[in-house]
């Protein structure tokens, strides 16, 4: 840089004094040394030590403190302020020319508002966390040796308020504010300023009179967040629809007695009202609840599973006839708790989404993400259900997860997880138990599993670049003793032999291995798992957005590996998949009494862990690698021009499946499929393109195409093709698709096999406030959106025409030639109110 332009000063960012003898000796041309000091209220020799090892000016980049007590979990301006106070006044003092050590340039008081962000990081935006993430001795007004007491959240000068629909907010002053307004009315270069006027002009700053200044600041600022105690949320979504359609079951005008949906063609209309309340008696508690009022429901929507649809009208036969009533008007919606205690930090939720364990030495994925997006409102589901403690001081490396259902089918169940570090080995224990068994379920998505207890051991070193992750898995012990089928084939003639799970059933192991180079990285990991040693997918992201990865079943050997390489801005990522189960499936041709297995009455089937050899490969361009393509909120945060991801898998699948779970059309009865799809080579590509433009304007396209089986007993397999588009512009937002010979939107027609020709969706609408790019979020807006499907013989209410059937019954004969393919449209106008969160 000084070759390019000498006059130029270039300064560096330190942290502390760390490295100085080599800064000293490899940067002798840096005209500025800038340095993050957290000391407490005094820098100590630091001005000093830089004068004689360095002799460079001293800016500080970053100093000053955090405005909350980690013992008395309250907010402590008085205690900021006069950190503030006396480290100014140490920056002063060491101006050039006072005879101290006269390198003092200035600094930045670190920070002028809080950052809410700190803590979570991209989650609890919303939140002004009171976590204490690092232990610094230099700020005794808080400090218990071996305790953390550093709020990242809270070392703003000025506080913030709530924000507005736009996202801008009010800053509130605190102390330090008014008492660094005060300071900074002293100018040290102004002739006659001697280190005695600076020290008289620092004594005489009163922090206890700037603390009476910020209280009408705060006092302002609480009456601000009252009002969010109240209420924290109101949503008003007003909607109508208008259907069509032709060749299809659903009739003009409703039938009587019929249970089937849509009821009718036509016009309806539809309102959902969600009203929640926020408590907050301490600055280290909060809770919210919200609860959803219906108004009408409406019967014609052409997607007939939603979340309203509970208040559909229910006739039930009395003594005096049928009776139609309506129930669950209102219903809780959703729910959470923090608590902020000393010795924990506990976060309570019901239906609000958590995170997985992944991260943490959770190497078996037994406690997953709960993270559903609108499925879990579709299906009506409550999950999750439960709470985390995190433990603080001599329980620090404990952690608990607790509740009738921590995951979507999740049986009722506790998981304790203890972490600690041993010279340079990272390990993790985590114990899991199963409380009962849980029973009905919402969806095929989330069939539970058998009751179960699980203990996993994982161990985690790095060697430089390497790093090396193994660990162990006891699991499904309650399951020894249960009997279950095996099938072989003996003289080409299929035979079926009983036997029962073992002690030696419930070990696994597996370990991992991968090198960080930057340009260059590579893993690779293998797996050895017990029939019913079950843990869970692989939720974590190992260096880029690979689809193949461990499914953590039992009962399978595995083993994968993956490079990616790096040129320029482009990645190119190839990866390998190999896995077979210990026991392979049980074909649905077998003969009687010989059955597939499934999870219903089987200690463990072949799934997900289902034979196959795979490969993909993927590759990346992204020229702003600050905000990753495969973060989970990229969506958002991607501010590229154009960034492109391109993925190609293929999956030689050998042999068929046990049976999967299907779930009947009352929406709770379970059942298991008689067999499963047949051995098939399979193969997909899948692009994500990101265009931005600034913050209001871009476009985001998901594109798929490929091959795929059912997940019942259906053989047909599908050649589906679609894309996804979503446009942002201004206040405008356009949202569409269009799915080509793809199942529909539910788990049923997976589940059957059901698909349609043609699916198209398109959904403009304009917001009052900042537009998202995450779809069907809370902002006030108002829209049109227009839905049509074209149906043939292997789409629901298909009817061409009609015969009667063995029972004297007329019905839809979707086999019918000589026919056009069916359709069906919906035109539906919304509104959407929403203030709070």
């Amino acid at each position: 840089m000084k070759a390019v332009s000498p006059s130029h000063p270039v300064a560096i960012c330190n942290g502390d004094l760390l490295f100085l003898d080599i800064i000293a000796e490899e940067c002798p041309d840096v005209d500025i040394f800038g340095i993050n000091v957290y000391r407490g209220p005094s820098f100590t020799d630091m001005f000093d030590r830089v004068r004689d090892e360095y002799d460079k000016p001293i800016l500080l980049t970053e100093f000053g403190s955090d405005a909350f007590n980690a013992i008395t979990l309250e907010e402590a301006q008085r205690d900021q302020a006069k950190i503030n106070i006396a480290n100014w006044l140490e920056i002063y003092e060491n101006a050039a020319g006072l005879g101290k050590a006269e390198n003092s340039i200035g600094g930045f008081t670190f920070q002028f508002s809080d950052g809410w962000w700190k803590y979570g990081q991209t989650s609890d935006l919303d939140v002004h966390n009171t976590n204490a993430s690092w232990e610094n001795g230099g700020y005794a007004f808080d400090h218990i040796p071996g305790e953390n007491n550093m709020n990242e959240e809270w070392f703003g000068i000025c506080a913030k308020g709530p924000t507005d629909a736009m996202g801008f907010y009010e800053l509130f002053p605190r102390a330090a504010y008014y008492a660094l307004k005060e300071a900074h009315q002293l100018d040290p270069y102004a002739a006659g300023t001697t280190i005695s006027t600076i020290r008289q002009h620092f004594a005489g700053i009163n922090i206890g009179q700037a603390y009476l200044q910020a209280r009408g600041d705060r006092a302002a600022l609480l009456g601000e967040r009252s009002r969010t105690i109240r209420l924290s949320r109101f949503t008003a979504h007003l909607s109508t629809f208008s259907t069509g359609g032709s060749l299809i079951t659903t009739p003009d005008n409703p039938i009587p007695g019929s249970t089937s949906y849509p009821r009718q063609l036509g016009f309806e209309d539809m309102q959902s009202f969600f009203v929640g309340f926020e408590a907050q008696p301490t600055t280290n508690f909060r809770a919210n609840m919200e609860f959803n009022i219906l108004g009408n429901v409406a019967e014609n929507p052409i997607d007939e599973i939603f979340y309203e649809n509970r208040g559909r009208p229910v006739t039930v036969a009395t003594g005096d006839g049928d009776m139609s009533i309506e129930s669950n008007r209102l219903q809780v919606y959703r729910a959470s708790y923090q608590w902020d205690h000393k010795w924990f930090r506990m976060d309570g939720f019901y239906r609000t989404g958590r995170y997985h364990w992944g991260y943490e030495g959770d190497f078996f994925g037994l406690y997953p993400e709960a993270n559903y997006g609108p499925n879990i409102d579709i299906y009506n589901g409550i999950a999750p259900f439960g709470f985390e403690v995190e433990g603080k001081r001599e329980l620090k490396n404990f952690k608990l997860a607790f509740g009738p259902q921590l995951w979507w089918g999740a049986n009722p169940a506790f998981l304790l997880k203890y972490n600690r570090n041993i010279g340079n080995f990272d390990i993790t224990g985590i114990y899991h138990e199963d409380l009962d068994q849980l029973g009905v379920t919402e969806s095929s998505f989330a069939i539970p599993q058998p009751k179960t207890r699980r203990v996993t051991l994982h161990v985690n070193r790095e060697f430089g670049k390497f790093g090396v992750d193994f660990g162990g898995i006891w699991a499904g012990q309650p399951l020894q003793g249960r009997e279950f089928q095996i099938y072989r084939e003996e003289n080409e003639i299929p035979v079926v032999y009983v036997d029962e799970i073992r002690p030696e059933d419930n070990w696994g192991g597996k370990i991992k291995l991968t090198y960080t180079g930057g340009r260059f990285n590579w893993y690779a990991q293998s797996a050895i798992m017990g029939l019913v040693a079950q843990g869970g997918a692989d939720q974590t992201l190992t260096f880029t957005g690979w689809r193949l990865k461990d499914s953590g079943s039992g009962n399978q050997m595995n083993f994968l590996s993956g490079v990616t390489y790096m040129l320029g801005d482009f990645q190119i990522a190839p990866n390998f998949l190999w896995q077979r189960p210990l026991e392979g499936p049980i074909p649905g041709t077998v003969p009687p009494p010989g059955r597939p297995r499934n999870i219903l009455e089987d200690p463990f089937v072949v799934r997900s862990n289902r034979e196959q050899v795979a490969g993909e490969i993927l590759f990346t361009y992204d020229p702003t690698p600050g905000s990753w393509m495969y973060d989970w909120d990229s969506d958002r945060t991607e501010d590229a021009g154009l960034a492109v991801s391109l993925g190609f898998v293929y999956r030689h699948l050998p042999t068929t499946m046990d049976a999967a779970i299907g779930i009947l059309p009352d929406g709770r009865t379970t059942f298991a499929f008689p067999g499963a799809p047949p051995a098939r080579d399979l193969w997909e590509v899948h692009a994500r393109v990101v265009s931005k433009f600034g913050s209001n304007y871009g476009v985001i396209a998901n594109i798929y195409g490929g091959e795929a089986q059912a997940n019942g007993s259906d053989d047909r397999v599908i050649n589906r093709y679609g894309a996804e588009v979503r446009m942002l512009y201004r206040r405008f937002i356009f949202n569409s698709f269009v799915r080509i010979n793809d199942w529909g939107p539910y788990d049923y027609h997976r589940d059957y096999n059901l698909t349609f020709p043609l699916q198209l969706m398109a959904d403009a609408s304009m917001t009052l406030g900042r537009p998202d790019w995450l779809p069907d979020m809370p902002n006030t807006r108002i829209g049109l959106r227009a839905k049509y499907r074209e149906l043939d013989r292997f789409s629901p209410r298909y009817s061409p025409t009609q015969i009667v059937d063995g029972t004297g019954q007329l019905v839809p004969n979707p086999d019918a030639i000589g026919f056009d393919n069916g359709n069906e449209w919906e035109i539906m106008t919304y509104i959407l109110i929403s203030i709070g969160n």
